[in-house]
């Protein structure tokens, strides 16, 4: 079922060719809230002060909650130069027109939203409850995924920059694993002359693969990628400059790198709802001593048998002698840097809203963003999530 919401551009929210009107209204003069997030592992932010200061500039009013900025060394002053007015409570900042978060509202922050509010954040479908969207729509609120938004060219923009963040971060997070003083074997990831190199195996050759290997190659090491699909295998082989050992995933050339490997990256999406498992937990026996597993899959289950959610707090944990770092929301350990680049899409996002006259003109205009939506006014417009959740909706080409 959650396939259905995955693939909006497929059915079940069609846009009529008729209907997509690319006239912009006068600009719109906008007001954004960013409350403080209160998800414990979630310490990315909506907006930096640069892009606070862009809005500003253009005439749009926002509204941020004192501290948001604080765990990624932003004072409020600083958006406080940059034109924000800076409020102290959550429950100031949902007075705005549009709320911007990074992770989904809790049901406590639903009840400070007023009626016929947007909000753009997350969905995170996995975690929801009716209750959630029913909430939602008794307070005829316009609710958007910014992670299901594509751009002109039909890439997903924010999914594309968590994932190159935590493709590259993988690599780094596997080095430190491997160093003595996280009980790892003492090894550098980095070539050495007169020195073997470190062996990396990477299971996904979609974008967290790609960085992943990029990151691996430029340190040194050696590296194989694993991936079901030879398309993708090809086109990340044209990507990356070097040469890459590329293979399908075949069960005995599998085990044979996995025994060999150093580090294994699980990198693996899949359109279902979990991601396969790859890795049994014979094979992880088979691993060497103190070689190191990053399962960047884990928050869709994992892809490999023995892979549990850890926490930033304590991330790691040992079974078999591996090392397991199994943290979901890996950009969120880079928290300043995730946040600049998620900066850079919804400061675009808003001017863009302004622009069009409003987050109703630019869904019914744009269907690259109108798809991001799942309640408009109230009404669910999803046919996934109706039929998830046994909730009524109204087919979007109706409004």
């Amino acid at each position: 079922m959650e396939e259905k919401f995955l693939s909006l551009s497929e059915g079940s929210f069609t846009l009529p060719q008729e209907e997509v009107l690319e006239l912009k209204a006068e600009n719109k003069k906008l007001s954004i809230g960013i409350p403080k997030e209160v998800l414990l592992q979630e310490k990315r932010i909506g907006l930096v002060p640069d892009a606070v200061n862009l809005l500003t500039n253009n005439g749009h009013h926002v509204l941020v909650q004192s501290g948001v900025g604080e765990v990624i060394n932003f004072s409020d002053k600083e958006y406080s130069d940059c034109g924000a007015q800076i409020v102290d409570t959550a429950k100031e900042v949902y007075q705005a027109d549009i709320i911007l978060k990074v992770s989904p509202p809790t049901h406590e922050e639903i009840q400070f939203m007023e009626k016929k509010q947007t909000l753009i954040s997350a969905l995170q479908l996995k975690i929801q409850s009716p209750d959630f969207f029913q909430k939602l729509m008794d307070k005829k609120i316009t609710a958007i995924a910014y992670d299901y938004i594509q751009d002109e060219d039909g890439i997903f923009p924010v999914v594309r920059s968590m994932s190159e963040i935590a493709g590259n971060a993988s690599i780094l997070i596997a080095s430190e694993c491997l160093s003595n003083l996280n009980h790892g074997k003492g090894l550098l990831m980095g070539g050495v002359a007169g020195v073997s190199s470190t062996d990396v195996v990477i299971l996904g050759a979609g974008t967290v693969g790609e960085f992943a290997a990029r990151s691996a190659i430029g340190l040194g090491a050696s590296v194989k990628v694993f991936d079901k699909s030879l398309s993708k295998l090809r086109r990340m082989q044209d990507k990356i400059s070097e040469r890459v050992d590329m293979n399908t995933i075949n069960p005995k050339a599998l085990e044979k790198s996995i025994r060999r490997a150093d580090v294994v990256i699980g990198a693996i999406r899949s359109r279902d709802s979990r991601t396969p498992c790859l890795i049994s937990e014979d094979m992880v026996k088979l691993m060497k001593p103190g070689s190191v597993i990053v399962d960047v899959s884990i928050d869709r289950g994992g892809c490999v048998e023995t892979s549990e959610i850890t926490s930033h707090k304590t991330p790691t944990f040992i079974k078999h002698g591996v090392i397991h770092y199994c943290v979901p929301n890996i950009p969120s350990r880079v928290a300043r840097t995730a946040s600049f680049s998620l900066s850079n899409i919804f400061s675009s996002l808003l001017l863009d809203i302004g622009e069009y006259g409003g987050v109703n003109k630019i869904i019914f205009n744009k269907p690259n963003i109108g798809q991001g939506a799942y309640i408009i006014n109230g009404q669910l417009v999803n046919k996934g999530i109706s039929e998830w959740f046994n909730l009524p909706y109204k087919p979007f080409h109706l409004f």
